[in-house]
């Protein structure tokens, strides 16, 4: 199957962003993909903040958005945009490192009043950095994602399903997009 960057740009470490993306990543796996993980927050901040291109973890980051098939991103919302954390690493990367991938844009916020973050502040920079597929995102409001007693992770039914729906869309896009690329 298909290898798959799967994108925190949280900077919290135990944000419900982070913890949807890697339940999430569990569904990809049983799907036969290969899943990596990639939290912006462990990129070290002089990286990110000197704009420090020549930084090993800013060429390991680089590497591995060049090794997937597909990406998934996932961001909290704030402001009514995507995080600052996940910019600053966007920034950083070649301008076409998306070309020929298929990416999933997640979001996460506390109102419905963001919902439009993914198609107006995160599509167009995926877009403009070569997508070849941007599918169909989600928004997931925060109050649908707790965090258990025991770490695990407890999604509201409705919108589990969605989210199992958009995760499988990713998954038969990565299809497609496979087999058109060994035909071409």
């Amino acid at each position: 199957m298909a290898t798959v960057l799967s994108v925190s740009g949280s900077p919290s470490a135990t944000s419900r962003t982070g913890r949807l993306l890697r339940h999430l990543d569990a569904r990809l796996a049983l799907q036969g993909h290969e899943v990596l993980p990639l939290d912006v927050r462990t990129v070290p901040a002089e990286a990110l903040l000197g704009a420090d291109f020549q930084h090993p973890a800013i060429a390991a980051a680089a590497e591995l958005f060049a090794r997937a098939d597909g990406v998934v991103i996932g961001t909290p919302v704030y402001k009514a945009s995507y995080s600052g954390v996940l910019k600053a690493l966007l920034d950083l990367l070649p301008q076409y490192a998306l070309t020929g991938k298929t990416v999933l844009p997640l979001a996460t916020g506390g109102t419905t009043a963001h919902v439009l973050a993914i198609d107006y502040a995160l599509r167009p920079v995926l877009s403009s950095m070569g997508a070849a597929h941007v599918v169909q995102g989600w928004f997931t409001l925060d109050k649908d994602i707790t965090v258990q007693e025991d770490g695990g992770l407890a999604i509201a039914p409705h919108a589990s399903e969605a989210l199992d729906h958009v995760v499988d869309q990713f998954s038969s896009a990565l299809g497609r997009t496979a087999v058109l690329a060994a035909a071409g």
